[in-house]
């Protein structure tokens, strides 16, 4: 929709250093936000519940980031692996856009499970609150890749179509009514989060909430995909199953196993 949030003309004297023109990016405009949100959330939530100290969350966050960059960029491997094969700098010239939610999250996982060992911290408590965490950071996510123009969705015409006209946007194809798939997906998840805020304060075990929150993603994400445009994401069985799909499938499917033990060891326990 608009790509570019703001741009800062640079000061004559300044310009041997800097650009002429410092821009802001929608896409990761709206990611910074939801990342403040989400580590602020984060940062309260962990200390009222288990004192955890300000700067051991700052250590988390950078290493979620870092990790979260990492698998966004190397799942888009699977969307044209002979593209980023032979041209791996394509994988990183580009940060504007061109992450996949699910390499972000996969990534993250294992290092905030070791992460929450090292520092010795309660890992499925610990991963209760990163649900509300990661729903804000997507949500806002969401509308960064609205206003970046990608992740967009099949030609819609009706009330609720958007038509991308920027042609820096990566919407394609510009001046056409699309479904707006980003909105319809930043929507769900912070329903998501509603869900989960609610039933945090009635759960009955700890990772019941992470676990709710993969199975409503991965439902939302499956159902969302019919209304997608953006075809290089990949198919798995083509023009079936996306990549996205199966991922998701396979999410569910663990996730459900797990909180289906977490809460029958729960009950034994009682």
């Amino acid at each position: 929709m608009h790509p570019i949030f703001y741009q800062f003309h640079i000061p004559e004297f300044l310009q041997g250093f800097l650009p002429a023109t410092l821009t802001i990016y929608s896409y990761g405009f709206f990611i910074a936000c939801g990342a403040i949100a989400g580590s602020i959330y984060l940062a309260y939530q962990a200390k009222k519940q288990f004192g955890v100290k300000v700067d051991t969350i700052q250590m988390l966050v950078i290493l979620i980031i870092l990790g979260a960059v990492i698998g966004g960029k190397f799942f888009m491997l699977f969307e044209d692996p002979s593209r980023y094969l032979s041209h791996p700098s394509e994988l990183v010239k580009n940060f504007n856009n061109g992450f996949v939610f699910y390499g972000s999250l996969l990534f993250a996982i294992p290092i905030m499970l070791l992460f929450f060992r090292i520092h010795k911290l309660p890992a499925l408590a610990m991963l209760d609150i990163m649900a509300a965490t990661a729903c804000l950071v997507h949500g806002f996510g969401r509308i960064g890749c609205f206003m970046a123009g990608c992740c967009y969705g099949t030609p819609h015409e009706g009330l609720f179509s958007v038509t991308f006209t920027d042609p820096v946007c990566a919407a394609e194809p510009l001046n056409t009514a699309l479904y707006p798939t980003q909105l319809y997906s930043s929507l769900s998840i912070f329903a998501i989060l509603a869900i989960i805020l609610f039933i945090g304060k009635r759960k009955k075990f700890d990772g019941q909430l992470f676990m709710l929150y993969l199975m409503l993603y991965a439902i939302v994400r499956s159902v969302l995909e019919l209304f997608r445009g953006d075809l290089e994401r990949g198919f798995l069985i083509d023009g079936l199953l996306s990549n996205s799909q199966f991922i998701s499938l396979l999410v569910f499917i663990g996730a459900l196993y797990v909180y289906i033990r977490l809460k029958n060891k729960t009950k034994l326990a009682s």
